[in-house]
């Protein structure tokens, strides 16, 4: 299967170029195409995923091969060989479950994009830049070399960009591109130099490599030996640059402030890119690498610096994006602010439980999450492109489909117990949280986020579809411009509130579906998937859930999720209250906390006061550099040059030029004398002949004397 793996990026690859020749008005076979080609990516990924089940215990499957070659350099012409830059792709269950996972969830969203952009005017360029996308992140969870998944991860992205500025003439969408590709470049400085340093002590950035590659045991305890100057082993710090890169594509503290934003990309860009994919590549990278960020351990095994690091950043961002949803009134910003807080999740569940613990939250999230996003795009588009919950209500009945399969969502969001993914997943994290010896702290802070995610999702349930009715009739407004839609009945009536398309549903209805389905590979009593990636075979038993401490866990989180629930409903569940005019309650009852939590935490005013400072005082000195230094040298090379051709044109003029015409007129006259010679006369030539012969005669008897 490994020499088909190619295959499964570059379908979809192929699908993006040939979208490109396809003009504006055949939208419908790039749909197709894409469509198509992430299906066939779909299917090569499942049979990759079976052909990993027969892998040996922690066994994988690796097809490296050569790239460049570089030149010999200071090896001189007798060396025998050439140093050789390698990629590769890798098969094991990691990559396994992550093509299946993005391939699967991409498939719905684009067949869901299909309704959802079927009225944008350029719908093509949509599915160009989405097989692109999808490409690149293929590509990224391929990738045997740090180096392959570096290139995909930066063609991820630009395709971000060009997704998120989709609709470039809104001012907003634009800035919010912008936004995300710097703030995110910012970590990837990082990360490039990570790479660079780990190249330099191991010489190879693949890998798995028959024993040489940079995460097998000799590279590592290599790195491990070596400490840099403040006395901290190498692995450490380099884990901690390739971290830098994560924290950026994962939107983590203090790099989150792209993410929120790019909310003003098309619904089925959020869904994808923030919710399933881009934003999960930062914990994939660190799954992938986690022999090296678990290297140096001085302890218990994840008790290294770089593992306490992502348990600390990671805990505190889940609790931080938490509160920040709970005063949000954008539909879209609240599931924005939760994805942040879920990714911190499932950092914290990768440092304090491994990879199976963390990678689980990241593919139970990918389902529900997809769905909540999928889900509010339904109720933007039945509601006109109304995002503020302040103003919906009432939508239960008017959009059932949506209602049900939001409700599935948020449930397994929340935690509620037993039937939904997503409890058991979040059980595990804070399983290992309560487990690990580094601190009590992000287990609390774990459970904090637990509750006020129950919270502000039922805020958000209440206000949507339980809030108080505003009829059953909006202004339609048009999703790509973002003016009202011209054609003759907006004039005459509003539209009404409308259940979504089944093209736009039935995706809803396939992923809820999946996130109760995958509960009955989560549980502890049959903990199929985490057994899957770790390598080891899964069994059924009961008694691993009445273990008194697993037991008293799932009670304890069972508790907080109903605790959280509860104050939603009971602040924001009176059916009578109309929110859009009334205040919200949590501005009544914390005025101060409620501002802190609206304007989040004045993250970008720090932001900008910050960097706004220090760019004005660059500004300035680049101004005060181009005024009195620059434009002074400047304005002296045009007075150098004028007196340089001065000099140029005096010494052309009087030396080069009467020098050279009194050489000349010398030659011509000594060669008008020379002339005078050659007269023709040949008596002349005689008599000349005579004397030159008497003349050498009379030479010849003086020296004869």
């Amino acid at each position: 299967m490994i020499r088909y793996l190619w295959l499964i990026p570059v379908i979809p690859l192929l699908a993006a170029c040939c979208s490109v020749f396809l003009g504006r008005n055949r939208w419908r076979a790039s749909a197709g195409l894409a469509i198509g080609g992430i299906s066939l990516s779909c299917l090569l990924s499942l049979a990759a995923f079976f052909s990993s089940l027969e892998l040996p215990e922690g066994g994988r499957e690796v097809l490296n091969f050569s790239w460049l070659d570089f030149g010999a350099g200071e090896l001189g012409p007798q060396a025998t060989t050439l140093p050789t830059l390698r990629l590769g792709i890798v098969l094991d269950p990691l990559s396994a479950s992550m093509l299946v996972m993005v391939t699967f969830i991409s498939t719905l969203i684009f067949i869901y994009s299909a309704g959802y952009m079927a009225h944008d005017e350029n719908p093509g360029r949509f599915f160009c830049f989405l097989s692109l996308f999808a490409s690149a992140m293929l590509g990224l969870i391929l990738a045997n070399s740090l180096l392959l998944l570096f290139m995909c991860w930066e063609l991820v992205g630009l395709a971000s960009y060009l997704l998120i500025g989709f609709w470039f003439h809104k001012p907003q969408a634009a800035a919010a591109a912008k936004k995300a590709f710097i703030t995110t470049r910012i970590g990837d400085v990082g990360f490039f130099i990570g790479i660079l340093w780990l190249y330099s002590e191991t010489g190879t950035l693949l890998f798995y490599d028959g024993g040489k590659g940079c995460l097998e045991q000799s590279a590592l305890t290599a790195l491990v030996a070596q400490t840099t100057a403040g006395g901290m082993a190498v692995s450490t710090v380099i884990a901690l640059l390739l971290f830098c890169g994560a924290i950026g594509k994962s939107g983590q503290l203090p790099l989150h402030v792209w993410l929120p934003d790019a909310m003003e990309g098309p619904t089925p860009v959020s869904a994808l890119i923030h919710a399933a994919t881009m934003v999960a590549a930062g914990v994939f990278l660190m799954a992938r690498v986690f022999p090296l960020l678990d290297a140096d351990v001085a302890g218990a095994p994840g008790l290294s610096p770089a593992l306490t690091t992502i348990a600390w950043v990671g805990s505190i961002t889940a609790v931080f994006a938490a509160l920040v949803a709970v005063a949000q009134n954008d539909i879209k910003r609240i599931l924005a602010y939760s994805t942040v807080s879920q990714l911190g999740y499932m950092f914290l569940g990768l440092a304090t439980g491994g990879v199976p613990v963390g990678m689980l939250h990241l593919l139970t999230h990918a389902f529900f999450k997809a769905l909540l996003f999928l889900g509010a795009g339904s109720v933007i588009h039945g509601c006109h492109e109304e995002q503020d919950i302040r103003k919906m209500g009432g939508l239960k009945d008017l959009m059932p489909r949506t209602f049900r399969t939001y409700a599935i969502g948020m449930m397994a969001l929340s935690g509620v117990p037993l039937v939904f993914s997503g409890f058991w997943s979040k059980d595990g994290i804070l399983h290992a949280a309560v487990a690990w010896q580094g601190s009590k702290w992000p287990f609390a802070l774990g459970l904090a986020g637990a509750f006020l995610t129950a919270f502000y999702m039922t805020r958000q349930m209440a206000l949507v579809f339980f809030g108080a009715s505003k009829g059953n009739s909006t202004t339609p407004r048009n999703a790509a411009a973002g003016h009202l839609v011209s054609d003759s009945r907006s004039h005459s009536k509003p539209a009404e509130i409308h259940e979504s398309p089944p093209v736009m549903t039935t995706p809803l209805i396939v992923l809820a579906a999946c996130t109760i389905l995958l509960t009955f590979l989560a549980t502890p009593v049959w903990p199929w998937i985490e057994s899957y990636l770790s390598g080891h075979p899964a069994h059924f038993q009961l008694s691993h859930l009445l273990n008194p401490g697993t037991l008293g866990l799932l009670l304890l989180s069972t508790v907080v999720v109903f605790c959280g629930i509860t104050a939603g409903w009971r602040l924001y569940g009176n059916p009578t209250v109309d929110f859009s005019q009334a205040p919200d309650p949590l501005l009544v009852h914390f005025p101060v906390l409620h501002r802190w939590l609206t304007n989040k935490f004045y993250f970008d005013e720090v932001y900008e006061a910050i960097l706004g400072w220090f760019l004005k005082w660059f500004s300035g000195l680049s101004a005060a550099l181009d005024q009195k230094v620059i434009a002074p040298v400047v304005g002296i090379v045009p007075i150098c040059l004028q007196a340089l051709a001065w000099v140029s044109r005096f010494a052309d003029e009087f030396l080069v030029n009467p020098g050279f015409d009194t050489v000349c007129a010398r030659i011509g006259s000594l060669g008008n004398r020379l002339s005078s010679l050659h007269s023709g006369q040949i008596h002349q030539y005689l008599a000349a002949l005579a004397m030159g012969v008497v003349a050498l005669g009379m030479l010849l008897a003086w020296i004869s004397q």
